[in-house]
């Protein structure tokens, strides 16, 4: 049989644990936002360079032929 200050006790054990969680996790701020956009867009750009680059090598390739 479970005894009642047990779960009292792994009750408020959980509830502490919730808030202490919660609390961690910070809002991202405008900086961050801002940072997440740059990355963003650096990966596009890298992504259409190597596209790019992929089409001057199979133009390449086939003047080869």
């Amino acid at each position: 049989m479970i005894k009642p200050g047990k779960t009292l006790s792994a009750a408020v054990m959980m509830a502490a644990l919730l808030v202490a969680l919660s609390a961690c996790q910070k809002k991202e701020g405008p900086v961050e936002q801002a940072g997440k956009q740059v990355d963003q867009a650096a990966e596009k750009a890298g992504q259409q360079i190597e596209k790019a680059g992929n089409k001057i090598q199979d133009a390449a390739q086939g003047d080869k032929k």
